[in-house]
């Protein structure tokens, strides 16, 4: 028997599943050629060359492109898992799982019960392919599976929430804003509590476990971020930077550089005091705050970070897919902006990443559109978070989606 809250068949939504992401193995693969410069050697080259050294027990701890927590080995070195396929097949085949990982937890929260929608498997199956075959050659993907389990066992099982997040926190740093909207201590203490043992073993057992630290700091600004967009603008004006390959990616360097750098870092900043402050202010807390706070935050610091890499969009795909699991989100308006982003973001990498190197009016302007989706979605959903939290607010809840004031801590951790 069908339900007014079943949406679309199951088997429809593995069936579009299936067809984009065999499209996606496909490229990869490379039996078809997608447009603009080889995304895989960052599997077959950079990340085999990291495998090499992880497997003798110490990290590349002389080599300034592992910028990554210690857990990211485990992604790095998890082709081993497939022994009869080479490093970078085996390495797709596993990104391929992730994802599937996620349309099935995504499939499970968004199932046939009450308060909850099926869009969030939608949104997930529609977004991925748009960012192409780039989805497959980062590890990206299988953080987001870790923490899209993270947010969906957040509601009920606080603990398995935190420990899932303290994980994830340590494969790349970003999830750990999945703890924003948690008000259980539970969830708090088990990802300190399991990044701590996880920290502890790493720098016990494999040398170099925190030299990514250093290298992440000493990152500039990279060409596709929102500050870039200045950088972009002078070269017009005869701006005598220069575009290089430094810190493992595509960056501007030159005079006032680090100006804008730094302009980013206040800028990031500024949204963590944002947060700190909402979370202060912050009363009512329903079953939708969780993932809305984690999609917020993820956003915040994506549009101010002085990196905007093009897999930073799945992370903001599979939040934005866990929020609309529930009916009557606010989050929708971000959502939509996000997936929009997505197909620009394709186009300037790497379909037409050389115009974006040289600062031509085309890169330039896929640059501008996409990065102005994402800020507009940043600035929706922290206008929408706050507005559906914080009492005294001179508009009415939206119906269905209000949680009550005082609201236990019990349904949104």
């Amino acid at each position: 028997m069908t339900t007014r809250n079943a949406g679309p068949s199951p088997a429809r939504l593995l069936a579009a599943w299936g067809v984009t992401r065999l499209a996606l193995l496909l490229f990869v693969l490379e039996v078809f050629v997608f447009p603009g410069p080889d995304v895989t050697t960052d599997v077959s080259v950079v990340y085999r060359g990291w495998y090499e050294v992880l497997r003798t027990g110490a990290f590349p701890q002389a080599d300034v492109t592992w910028q990554y927590p210690p857990a990211a080995a485990l992604a790095v070195l998890s082709p081993a898992l497939l022994p009869f396929l080479d490093y970078a097949s085996a390495f797709f085949v596993l990104a391929f799982l992730a994802d599937l990982a996620v349309l099935t937890l995504l499939r499970y929260a968004g199932g046939v019960r009450p308060g909850r929608s099926p869009r969030g498997a939608w949104v997930w199956v529609a977004g991925v392919p748009m960012l192409g075959p780039t989805v497959y050659a980062r590890y990206d993907v299988m953080v987001t599976a870790v923490a899209v389990a993270a947010l969906v066992a957040g509601a009920r099982r606080p603990r398995v929430m935190g420990a899932l997040t303290g994980l994830a926190a340590l494969l790349k740093v970003w999830p750990v804003l999945l703890l924003a909207g948690a008000v259980r201590r539970r969830a708090w203490a088990a990802a300190a509590v399991t990044a701590g043992a996880l920290c502890a073993l790493f720098a016990l057992t494999m040398p170099g476990a925190f030299a990514f630290l250093a290298f992440q700091r000493d990152r500039g600004t990279e060409v596709e971020s929102l500050g870039a967009l200045v950088l972009h603008g002078a070269r017009w004006f005869g701006w005598d930077g220069e575009v290089l390959l430094h810190y493992g990616s595509v960056e501007f360097l030159g005079p006032y550089v680090g100006v804008v750098s730094d302009a980013a870092l206040g800028l990031s900043a500024v949204a963590f005091g944002w947060l700190l402050l909402w979370r202060l202010s912050a009363r009512r807390f329903g079953p939708h705050t969780l993932a809305e706070a984690a999609f917020t935050a993820v956003l915040l610091f994506t549009v101010t970070s002085r990196v905007i890499s093009p897999q930073y969009l799945v992370w903001l795909i599979g939040l934005a897919a866990v929020c609309l699991c529930r009916r009557g989100s606010r989050m929708t308006l971000p959502a939509v902006l996000v997936l929009a982003a997505c197909p620009v973001t394709v186009l300037e990498f790497p379909v037409w990443f050389a115009d974006v190197v040289a600062s031509t009016p085309l890169g330039v302007g896929l640059l501008f559109l996409r990065n102005g989706l994402l800020v507009a979605a940043a600035l929706t959903a922290a206008l929408r978070l706050w507005r559906s939290t914080v009492p005294g607010d001179v508009l009415a809840p939206v119906p269905g989606h209000a949680a009550r004031t005082g609201e236990t801590a019990a349904s949104s951790s």
